[in-house]
C-alpha cells in the first residue's frame, strides 16, 4: 500500500513538473489568468515549492517516524519526499530520505 501511494504521488508530481511548470504554453496561459483547476493546482504547488513546504513536511514526518515508528508517518514521509524530490525541494527531501533509511536500522521491540 505504501508503494502504491508513493508511485501515485511521484507520477502526479512528474506530470505537474513536466506538463505544467516546465511547459511554457501552460505557464503563460496560467499567468494570463486562466482560472482552470490545473492552474490553481500549479499555483498551490509552486507556493509550496517556494516555501519548501514539501521538504519541511517530509523532514518533520521522517524525524517523527524515527522517534516513534508508524506506518502512517512512514507513508506520509515517503510520499512527501517523492513529491519534494520531483518538485525541486531536493535538499530537505534528501535529508528526509536519509532519516527514513535510518528508521529501518532501529532494533525490533522485544516481546514477552
Amino acid at each position: 500500500m505504501v508503494g502504491i501511494f508513493t508511485v501515485i504521488a511521484f507520477a502526479g508530481a512528474y506530470y505537474l513538473r513536466y506538463h505544467g511548470i516546465e511547459n511554457s504554453q501552460v505557464a503563460l496561459a496560467c499567468q494570463a489568468g486562466a482560472g482552470t483547476w490545473f492552474c490553481e493546482t500549479l499555483r498551490l504547488v509552486t507556493g509550496l515549492f517556494r516555501h519548501s513546504g514539501f521538504g519541511w513536511s517530509a523532514l518533520v514526518a521522517a524525524a517523527l517516524n524515527l522517534i516513534h515508528p508508524s506506518l502512517v508517518l512512514f507513508t506520509f514521509a515517503l510520499v512527501t519526499t517523492a513529491l519534494g524530490l520531483t518538485l525541486y525541494n531536493a535538499g530537505l527531501c534528501g535529508f528526509a530520505a536519509a532519516i527514513l533509511m535510518l528508521s529501518f536500522a532501529r532494533r525490533m521491540p522485544e516481546t514477552i
